[in-house]
């Protein structure tokens, strides 16, 4: 990495959220918050039963200015920027539908019915039309959001099996990760709306996972895909069609002997370090964390991708909670801004502290 020194970067905690009485199991910014004037916000969900809202004060705090409460543990939440919508997994096999109807005041408006297991993630499509929900009972729903804040389910997905541990939509495209080992690509079938078909299965045959697939996520371009999994690997994919109509992915590389116990999450940074040009592109960085309680960060090492795509680890932030970490997440707009979750109860928000402007 040019003009940059390996050993100035550092993970500096900048705050401890606490309030949760259970184990805190994912975080979600909300987007667009957190630049342009607008106070940064984030969710925490928890097997306490609560969804916290935190909101950044004027010296740079968060602050819990919400509780929702749900009936059971929340596994996973998901923010709709267009309809100002938050979607919740609930480990009593719905999906709770929550609307932001003022200043710090949600207002539970919908209850989303039909698995027949816990739902373990939910994921909205990039105008919030569409939500998509998958649990225990090896499926994924696709709901359309209709006028007056009804939801419709316009198609089951099925295709795992095993139970789906994460679904995410990226642009038109939907990813899914099961305990099966498998991750599904799926497409809406062209002029026949409504209709969907699995374009591509990245498994063990494609040098994918052995084990279930636990996170996984995608760079600012969406042309790259970092996921995890159990068997405490770390595997990069890459978009092999760029000039196609279908949209398919192949193995990169995998990155093992980091974790020595399961890795429960991954995130991409969504944007460079730098504001540079497409020729002096700088390279990408990604975080995890799992069971050993460290936050590591990966980055591109650009002087080594002589047979593709190559990473290393950048930085190890030991400790950073007193037991599991169960989420990582960049702000989606702040390349500085990482939040991390935890059994231990809390949320923390770190500064990620690299050389700026650059060395020379």
């Amino acid at each position: 990495m040019k003009n940059f020194s390996y050993d100035d970067f550092e993970l500096r905690e900048i705050q401890k959220l606490e309030g949760h009485t259970g184990k805190v199991l994912g975080i979600a910014w909300k987007e667009d918050t957190g630049v342009g004037g607008l106070p940064a916000v984030i969710a925490s969900w928890s097997d306490d039963k609560t969804i916290r809202i935190w909101e950044e004060n004027f010296s740079g705090f968060f602050v819990c200015k919400a509780v929702l409460e749900a009936s059971c543990t929340v596994r996973s939440c998901a923010w709709s920027r267009e309809f100002k919508l938050l979607a919740a997994a609930c480990s009593d096999a719905t999906t709770a539908i929550w609307e932001n109807v003022g200043v710090h005041a949600y207002e539970h408006i919908y209850t989303l019915k039909g698995h027949e297991n816990e739902v373990r993630s939910v994921s909205w499509n990039k105008d919030g039309q569409f939500l998509a929900t998958c649990g225990g009972d090896k499926s994924i729903w696709i709901w359309e959001v209709l006028p007056g804040n009804e939801f419709d389910c316009t198609k089951v997905l099925q295709g795992h099996t095993e139970d789906v541990k994460i679904v995410h939509w990226d642009e038109k495209v939907l990813f899914s990760g099961s305990s099966d080992n498998t991750i599904k690509v799926w497409e809406e079938t062209r002029f026949v709306n409504g209709d969907w078909r699995c374009i591509q299965t990245l498994g063990e045959s494609d040098r994918g996972h052995t084990s279930p697939v636990l996170s996984l996520s995608f760079n600012k371009g969406r042309r790259r895909m970092v996921s995890c999994s159990e068997e405490l690997t770390i595997k990069i994919w890459k978009n092999c069609e760029e000039d196609s109509s279908i949209e398919l992915w192949s193995h990169a590389c995998t990155l093992s002997g980091y974790h020595d116990t399961t890795i429960f999450t991954v995130d991409w940074m969504r944007d460079l370090l730098r504001d540079v040009s497409y020729e002096d592109m700088d390279p990408e960085i990604f975080a995890s964390a799992g069971a050993d309680d460290a936050i590591r960060v990966f980055i591109e090492d650009m002087d080594n991708e002589v047979d593709g795509l190559s990473f290393k680890q950048l930085l190890k932030k030991e400790k950073a909670h007193e037991t599991n970490i169960n989420s990582v997440k960049w702000h989606s707009l702040d390349k500085r801004r990482l939040a991390s979750a935890s059994d231990d109860g809390t949320v923390k928000i770190w500064d990620f502290v690299c050389p700026w402007p650059p060395t020379t």
